[in-house]
């Protein structure tokens, strides 16, 4: 599966948090081998201010960041993504759109952040779900991506759920 580059969206329901994150991460760790993008099915139309300043502190870039429906990238002229993956069980469970392609959907089991206690214990809880996407990403970086088949490769991301 040899490109230049692969397109990867990530997907929460409101494409809020988890889903942002990802996107952000991954377009800054991806050293130019990778395209993120994010999208929600039932989009929120903001982006939670805890998930902003958990990339803020880990020196992530989000300025163009943005909640988006999934429809988004079904329309003619949207980019053909290589893979893609729900980071909720809620969006799992739902009938995806059918994606321009054909992507690999993996499902990774990212809890929602914690919105209980005090504000100094719901940003650590946003911190560390950005930490638990950036150990993922990490890997998904890692794999040959050259070097596998279709198969091997959608073995090896879902064992990244792990």
């Amino acid at each position: 599966m040899m490109k230049d580059f692969y397109t990867v969206l990530f997907i929460c329901t409101e494409n809020a948090a988890r889903s942002q994150m990802a996107e952000a991460l991954l377009n800054h760790i991806g050293r130019g081998r990778f395209k993120a993008y994010s999208a929600g099915s039932q989009p929120s139309g903001h982006i939670h201010p805890m998930a902003l300043k958990a990339l803020e502190h880990a020196h992530i870039p989000s300025a163009d960041l943005r909640s988006k429906s999934w429809h988004e990238f079904t329309q003619a002229g949207a980019p053909e993504m290589d893979l893609v993956f729900t980071l909720c069980d809620r969006t799992a469970g739902e009938a995806c759109p059918a994606w321009p392609g054909v992507p690999m959907i993996s499902h990774w089991d990212i809890p929602h952040p914690g919105l209980e206690g005090d504000a100094d214990a719901q940003q650590h809880s946003f911190n560390h779900t950005l930490a638990t996407i950036r150990h993922r990403l990490d890997f998904l970086v890692a794999l040959p991506f050259e070097k596998l088949d279709h198969l091997a490769l959608k073995q090896h991301v879902a064992d990244l759920n792990s």
